[in-house]
């Protein structure tokens, strides 16, 4: 069985050029999601600004069926 040295320095040589590429491939799109993503949706508002949350309203839980079904269709609850 011979084995060639100019080969297998080939294929070492393909897959160190696949990972310095795949890394940077992979910053690349680190860095490409880090500018595109909105602002942290619960990170503390700066400034005079207030973080405002809605409370649920008590669930028509002895209304009638169609009162129910509206509930369930408007909050998926």
């Amino acid at each position: 069985m011979v084995f060639s040295l100019r080969g297998w320095l080939n294929r070492i040589l393909f897959i160190i050029v696949f990972l310095i590429l795949l890394f940077f491939a992979a910053g690349g799109y680190r860095l490409l999601v880090e500018v595109i993503s909105p602002i942290h949706p619960y990170q503390k508002p700066r400034g005079d600004a207030m973080k405002v949350f809605i409370t649920d309203v008590e669930s028509p839980e002895q209304g009638n069926s169609a009162d129910r079904l509206r509930w369930f269709y408007w909050y998926g609850e």
